[in-house]
C-alpha cells in the first residue's frame, strides 16, 4: 500500500474526504497510533528483573540507568594489637643482666654485660656483676674473677647509683691468662646476676673459644648516659 521512511508512512493515493475526516476526529480524541504500523509506538513491557540478570530476585528494582558508581570502598577497621605477653625472665629483684657479643683483639677476649631495670621501681646498684664459671653439668668450676681492669679498659671501682625503670648499667668481662696459670679450665656456661642476690641467668658458651678460661676481670657497673 505504501513506503515507510524513518518510521513514517508516505501514501501516494490522494486521501479521500473520508480519510481526512476520520484522520481529524482521531487527532481530536488523541489518538496517537494513526498510520503506525502494527507493534511501533505501543508501549512495550518492561522486562523483570529476573529475565534481565539470570539468579537475581524478582522484587529487586532494576539499576538507575547512568548512575555513576559509587566510589567509597568499605575498608573493614584494623583490629586492636594484642597486648604485649610478659616474658618472665625479669627478675624478682627488678635487675636484669644480658651477655654481648665476644670482642677480640690482640689474642684478648672480652664481652661487655648490661644491666637492665626491668622492674617497675628504681633499683640501686653498687658495684660488680656476680660471675660464675659452670661446668657440662652445671657444676660451678674453680674459676678466679677478679675486680679489676683488662686490655678493653680500665676499673674505675665501684660506685653507687640508682636506676630508674628501663634504665641500664655496663661491665666489660674479660678473660685473661696468668703466668702461674696452669691447664685452661674448660668451662659450658657462665652464670651472671646483677649482684649476689639479684637472681641469676645462664649463658652457654658453646662454639667458641672462650670456653677455656684461666681467670676472669670485671670491671664495675657504671650507668649508660641517659637518652
Amino acid at each position: 500500500m505504501g513506503e515507510r521512511v524513518r518510521g513514517r508512512l508516505r501514501i501516494r493515493r490522494p486521501a479521500s474526504a473520508a480519510v481526512l475526516l476520520t484522520a481529524a476526529a482521531m487527532a481530536l480524541t488523541g489518538c496517537a497510533g494513526f498510520l503506525v504500523p502494527a507493534g511501533e509506538g505501543e508501549a512495550r513491557p518492561t522486562p523483570s528483573v529476573s529475565a534481565q540478570r539470570p539468579g537475581a530476585h524478582a522484587d529487586t528494582p532494576p539499576p538507575t540507568p547512568g548512575a555513576a558508581p559509587s566510589s567509597i570502598i568499605d575498608v573493614p577497621a584494623p583490629e586492636p594489637e594484642p597486648e604485649p605477653t610478659p616474658t618472665g625472665d625479669c627478675p624478682a629483684s627488678g635487675a636484669m643482666v644480658d651477655m654481648g657479643q665476644v670482642q677480640a683483639a690482640m689474642m684478648h677476649r672480652a664481652v661487655v654485660l648490661t644491666l637492665t631495670n626491668c622492674g617497675a621501681e628504681p633499683y640501686r646498684v653498687d658495684g660488680y656483676p656476680s660471675v660464675q664459671a659452670l661446668g657440662e653439668d652445671g657444676e660451678r668450676l674453680p674459676v678466679k674473677v677478679n675486680p679489676a681492669g683488662s686490655y678493653f679498659g680500665q676499673d674505675e671501682g665501684p660506685r653507687s647509683f640508682v636506676l630508674k625503670p628501663g634504665g641500664t648499667a655496663r661491665s666489660t668481662l674479660a678473660w685473661v691468662s696468668t703466668q702461674e696459670g696452669g691447664e685452661l679450665v674448660m668451662a659450658d656456661a657462665l652464670e651472671l646476676a646483677a649482684a649476689p642476690d639479684a637472681g641469676a641467668r645462664v649463658f652457654p658458651l658453646e662454639g667458641h673459644d672462650v670456653r677455656y678460661m684461666d681467670e676472669l676481670n670485671m670491671t664495675a657497673w657504671r650507668p649508660d648516659p641517659p637518652r
